[in-house]
């Protein structure tokens, strides 16, 4: 143990000494070979067990994997706070005050070389979830997402959503819901599951650069509800959609959502939906801490059918992280309908988000 600790201590002096040594004019290499190398290695990868004396395995940056799904500002904070910054091992220690804000900024540039793959969409582009309009960028996430209605009939809805992403630019998901309901007499309170729903998604294109991705995907609706008591639809539909996310300056940033949905049975029209989110994101603690994001979301749904009217919504909501990792999250927020208001009702929603990628969710806390 003696020998453990004295070569933690020289793998951190080591980085120390290395950061009080660098240029005015930082350059992330440099910065990162006397800075980071000691533990992390010169190709980003990690030194072994045996040269650091210590079990904790480090991660390597040339995992793209791994490396492109966080922000520039979760790195930075790890640099800056150590590894405790985001719920991480402390032997990861706090570089503030040995590296001004532009070597850690070098230095987060430089290790983000090592992944060699441009394929991989970088985590900027991972845009805050919305309550209704889905995000672009392929995620590893499971979110509980319920609805409750307290005008005529009420309602509880909790959708249950597995998502998974495969290779760079893909990813598939799995949804169904369980309402429970007042059907009133003489049914009274029923629950039930409703219509299960498989889909995939594909990154068209992306750019860090522009602040942009665009994506396309498919879903398939299953009628595995009961449709008599209101549980589903009662026919296959097949989905198409496009997604389009846009960062925009000072932390806002834009989602777009265009749907076509299908249903195999003729009795029911083809519709095309269109949703629209817009929103800003503030962080706590200089930068560092918890981040809330206010959002609003436009909501149009209409039947393809002539004469067809169309149904705006709009939804005020907010998103909170929870975990001091940021990988579990809250939203929520209300969906109030604009048009046709005396036969539609309005809706409370929240959803609470799981980044199962980052860690158990009982971790990072």
């Amino acid at each position: 143990m003696q020998v453990q600790i004295v070569r933690l201590c020289l793998c951190t002096l080591a980085c120390v000494i290395g950061a009080a040594a660098l240029a005015q004019t930082p350059n992330g290499a440099a910065v990162f070979a006397a800075a980071c190398s000691a533990c992390h290695g010169d190709d980003g990868r990690g030194r072994s067990a045996s040269e650091l004396g210590f079990e904790v395995p480090l991660p390597d940056f040339t995992d793209c994997d791994f490396a492109t799904r966080e922000q520039d500002a979760d790195w930075g904070a790890i640099v800056h706070r150590g590894g405790p910054a985001r719920a991480f091992n402390p032997l990861m220690p706090a570089f503030g005050e040995a590296l001004s804000d532009e070597e850690i900024a070098a230095a987060v540039a430089h290790l983000r070389g090592f992944c060699a793959e441009p394929r991989w969409p970088r985590g900027e582009l991972n845009l805050p979830r919305a309550l209704f309009t889905e995000k672009a960028y392929p995620e590893d996430e499971a979110v509980i997402t319920t609805t409750a209605v307290t005008e005529g009939p009420d309602s509880l809805t909790h959708q249950f959503l597995w998502e998974q992403r495969f290779g760079a630019l893909n990813q598939i998901e799995i949804s169904v819901p369980i309402t429970r309901a007042d059907l009133g007499d003489p049914e009274g309170w029923v629950s039930g599951t409703g219509d299960l729903a498989i889909g995939v998604k594909h990154t068209l294109r992306h750019s860090l650069e522009n602040g942009s991705i665009l994506t396309i995907g498919g879903e398939l609706v299953l009628p595995t509800g009961d449709e008599a008591k209101g549980f589903g639809k009662g026919t296959t539909v097949l989905e198409s959609f496009v997604l389009y996310g846009k960062l925009l300056p000072r932390d806002a940033f834009l989602q777009l959502q265009g749907i076509v949905e299908m249903p195999s049975d003729s009795a029911f029209e083809d519709e095309f939906v269109v949703r629209a989110a817009v929103g800003r994101t503030w962080t706590a603690d200089a930068s560092f801490g918890r981040t809330w994001t206010p959002m609003i979301e436009v909501l149009g749904a209409r039947e393809l059918a002539g004469g067809a009217s169309t149904e705006w919504d709009v939804a005020p909501q907010f998103q909170v992280s929870l975990s001091t990792r940021q990988h579990v999250q809250l939203g929520a927020g209300v969906r109030v309908p604009v048009s046709d208001r005396s036969n539609r009702v309005t809706e409370f929603v929240f959803y609470f988000l799981w980044d199962w990628f980052d860690g158990g969710v009982l971790q990072g806390w």
